[in-house]
């Protein structure tokens, strides 16, 4: 018996938390936290937006409805990758 090939194996993003600092996002068993501070195109979203996170290729975070894409190597180390942005 020859067993048929398996979908894609993917484990998707989970926001698990949402405060007025930031919000937390698990990948994989690993829980990372976002600070406004760090990622501020996140601090005038909604918690629908928020939480509307699509992992992509187990390396790329997109919020479709806020048009964010990150790595996690972003969430790993932000100082790493400073921001320009402006209100």
């Amino acid at each position: 018996m020859k067993s048929s090939t398996l979908g894609t194996n993917t484990s998707p993003a989970e926001v698990t938390n949402i405060d007025r600092f930031g919000f937390w996002v698990l990948i994989s068993g690993k829980e990372y936290f976002l600070s406004y501070d760090d990622f501020p195109w996140f601090r005038k979203a909604t918690v629908e937006q928020i939480l509307h996170v699509e992992l992509l290729s187990g390396e790329h975070l997109h919020w479709p409805e806020l048009d964010v894409d990150l790595c996690l190597q972003s969430l790993e180390h932000p100082e790493a990758f400073p921001l320009i942005y402006q209100d």
